[in-house]
């Protein structure tokens, strides 16, 4: 690389800084003189050897990284912070998004990501002794549709139902999804469901309990409950070849 290559900071972003910048620790670095120290000294080789990070921005006492991960508290963040994020969320994903299928597709798979995390979270929380791994697909179903869904949204679902003329597919139903009080559709945008955020979560702790399926939000409401979605649940059929023989 030629110098010609290289780019300088501009002087306008150093203006705030000085000479006399240093670390209190002894580390770091400052753009306008360099690292502040490279030599181990009697002072910086306690820090080194007494602790094993080193806080370079100073954070809250009740920071998220402070709480206890056992803690089974489902109220963490409030609702205004909940209704501001997934907005965002929506958002940006409809920018990125070539139509309403594609955005449907975007949000399931940030909720997906979210369900993969959350049920291991939520297994860690109940504690080996007690914690319990499904093995049948009702099984599995109770437990999204109760405990899972209570841990997440503050609530167990309404329904769970079985298909009676398909096999592989069931149905959790919520009468009021809560990401959904805070999204208005526009009349032009046909069926968009931004429930597919939440059939993603599904989605996703099924497919890490290795019940795999595709899951999707359908509007259907019903007088005094207009946001009424039911996530349709089809499993894989291999999957309904494993719970025959293996119950049989």
């Amino acid at each position: 690389m030629s110098n010609e290559d290289i780019i300088l900071p501009s002087a306008s972003s150093l203006s705030t800084l000085s000479i006399s910048d240093i670390s209190r620790t002894g580390f770091g670095y400052n753009p306008s003189v360099g690292p502040a120290s490279n030599s181990i000294t009697p002072e910086t080789s306690n820090i080194l050897l007494n602790r094993k990070t080193i806080t370079l921005t100073p954070t809250s006492a009740n920071s998220i990284y402070d709480k206890n991960i056992n803690s089974k508290k489902i109220n963490e963040i409030s609702l205004s912070s909940l209704s501001f994020l997934f907005c965002e969320i929506v958002n940006w994903s409809h920018k990125n998004s070539k139509g309403i299928q594609d955005l449907e597709t975007r949000l399931n798979g940030l909720g997906y990501q979210i369900g993969q995390r959350f049920l291991e979270l939520n297994k860690l929380r109940e504690g080996f002794k007690t914690s319990k791994r499904e093995i049948r697909i009702i099984e599995v179903l109770q437990f999204i549709h109760g405990t899972f869904w209570k841990s997440i949204f503050g609530k167990v679902a309404n329904e769970l139902e079985k298909s009676q003329d398909v096999t592989n597919e069931y149905m959790i139903i919520d009468n009021v999804p809560l990401i959904s009080k805070f999204i208005s559709i526009p009349k032009d945008y046909g069926n968009l469901n931004c429930a597919a955020f939440m059939a993603g979560i599904i989605e996703g702790a099924l497919d890490s309990a290795s019940f795999h399926a595709d899951v999707t939000a359908h509007s259907v409401p019903l007088d005094g409950f207009p946001l009424r979605t039911v996530f349709l649940i089809k499993f894989d059929e291999s999957l309904m070849i494993r719970e025959s023989l293996r119950f049989s």
